[in-house]
This record gives C-alpha cells, structure tokens and sequence, in this order.
C-alpha cells in the first residue's frame, strides 16, 4: 500500500500516544481510541475524595538516549520527576538496604501526567471500547461496541493494548498478527492501595519483596509532587495474583494485608484494591513493533519490547518510524 494518511491507533498508554506523537510530528493526521475515561494505560493513578494513590507502573528509568531525551522533556514541561526514595529488599525473614544508583522517574503530580501531557496534542476519544476492524476497498472501519461502525475510513490501524485484547481484534483479518498476540503470555497482578490518617513510622519508602504474596511495596507520598492522606501501594506477585486473580477483593485483601504486617506495617484505616487482568509479560517479546504494510495494521507496546515503561514508549516509538520511512 501507499504510505497511509490517516491512522487510527486503539490504546491510549505511553506507546500508543508515543506512536501518535512521533506520526503527527511527521505530518500524518492521526485519531486515538481508548476504552478508559482518560489517557495513561497502566500508568495509572486512582483518586478518592482525599487521597491518591499510582496503582499500575510505580516508576521508570531511562536508559535508552531516545527516551532520556524525552523524559528531559518531561521533565522540562514539570510532568516528571526524579524520585529518591529509600529502598530495602525484604527475602522473608529480614530487611537489607538496595543501594543502587539507577534513576527512578515518576510522573508529576501523579504517574498519569506525562501521558496527559502526550495526549493534549490529540482529540482522545475515551470511553470507547473498538471490538472490531472492518477492511474497506480503500483502508479501514472500525467498529466500536454498543455502537454501530464509527463513520470514518483509515488508511492503517495501530493496536496499542495488551496482547490478548489484541487478538480477537486481529483473529478474522490479519491471522498473523493475531498468532503474534496470542504468542505473549501476560500475567495479571492485584494491587492494594492502603489509607492511614498518620504516616506509620517504617524505615523505608519502598520495598522489593522476594517472599510470599507481595512483590513490591511503596509509599506513594515519598513520590515528588503528591498530596493528600498518606497512602501506601502494596502489588502482589505475578505468580500468587494469577493464582488467586478470581478470588474476591476482601480475600485478597486479608493475605496481603498480613503480609505487609511481616514488614511492622499496622493496619490502615482503609483499602481498595484493583485487579490488573494485563500487568506484564512472561517473557515479554523481543520483537519492538510489528507493521504490516500490505494490510495497513501495526502493533506496539510494551509486551514487544521488553517490558516496562520505557519499552513500552520505545516501541511507540518504532512502529512509528516504520511507518514514517515508507
């Protein structure tokens, strides 16, 4: 096909506004989709009357030039930040300082604004779940559900989401892809966001845990830019979430709540909890983005590309340029 005009990309996360931003820059007209009420995909933040907590990636790092360039940029606009915390590893029976220099960012005032900060330059339409792609004589339709086909035409459609939602979106028009996205196995995870009215005296602002339920722990107020009641972040392991990914939350809760105990942790005056179906991959792929030009469909995230935030933005990034260099 010719180099496509106008790109739809399904997915509002940190590699589908990366995609996008690099596809404008170059000119092409892009619209974005997205099944939530806002932008930022697993770099998620969730509010309360009084509080707030980043529940999904709890940080990022920066290795890649690229991506060091962007968070600068970041950076620059005051939607990230460093962040300092004091870090311990606890292995079951006792806590060991993690002494590290790697750069930990975060958004700021919560993880969810440099996803904001991408998608201001776009006319997000949220709250639309696409559940099918339509091939036209001259590109794509998309169908949206409890709607009927959306009335527009695309030259290309890129899929920014988890890779089994993926699937049944590629499954009767692009095989390939579709064997693709079924090929990565995502793991679910549960999260516990945890309200006190005091701060608990703990001497630490985040743990990585290598026993039992959790796997890591985080003080969201030591974060730069936070306010509101204090507020801790407890993930449960991928292994122990998906063993218990259908249990009910206050079940889930309980064992959890216990283990954060073990850490001198009391209990909080209150919890929520919310289950990630598509936390991360196990292994994510290597792949970085997948673009096919005779159909006019891509895929990227960060279940192609290693993992992490900043893969997730790196393989934005590559499918972009694909398409750019045609």
């Amino acid at each position: 096909m010719s180099s496509p005009k106008h790109i739809a990309v399904i997915g509002a996360g940190i590699a589908g506004l990366s995609c996008a931003t690099l596809l404008q820059q170059a000119g092409f007209q892009v619209s974005i989709f997205d099944k939530s009420r806002g932008p930022a995909g697993r770099m998620s933040t969730r509010r309360g009357e009084d509080w707030e907590c980043d529940h999904g990636a709890q940080y990022f790092t920066a290795r890649d030039p690229n991506f060091r360039n962007e968070v600068a940029r970041w950076q620059q606009a005051g939607v990230a930040d460093l962040w300092q915390p004091r870090i311990k590893v606890f292995d079951g029976t006792r806590l060991e300082d993690r002494e590290s220099n790697l750069a930990r960012f975060v958004g700021v005032p919560r993880m969810t604004a440099p996803a904001h900060f991408l998608a201001d330059a776009f006319n997000v339409v949220s709250d639309t779940l696409i559940d099918s792609l339509h091939p036209q004589a001259d590109g794509w339709s998309l169908g949206a559900a409890q709607q009927q086909i959306l009335n527009q035409r695309f030259d290309a459609v890129l899929l920014a989401i988890p890779a089994p939602q993926a699937v049944p979106l590629l499954r009767d028009v692009a095989v390939d892809l579709s064997n693709v996205a079924a090929s990565a196995r995502m793991r679910g995870a549960w999260a516990l966001m945890l309200r006190y009215a005091d701060q608990p005296e703990l001497p630490f602002d985040a743990v990585f845990v290598n026993h039992g339920p959790l796997r890591w722990v985080a003080r969201n107020n030591s974060k730069p830019g936070r306010s509101g009641a204090q507020t801790w972040l407890l993930h449960a392991s991928p292994a122990w979430s998906e063993e218990h990914i259908e249990d009910e939350a206050d079940t889930v809760a309980a064992v959890m709540l216990d283990a954060f105990a073990q850490l001198g942790a009391p209990p909080p005056q209150a919890w929520t909890a919310h289950r990630w179906r598509y936390a991360d991959s196990d292994p994510a792929l290597d792949l970085g983005c997948v673009w096919e030009s005779q159909l006019g469909i891509g895929l990227c995230g960060d279940w192609l590309n290693g993992g992490k935030v900043e893969g997730a933005w790196l393989s934005g990034r590559a499918l972009a340029q694909r398409i750019v260099e045609l």
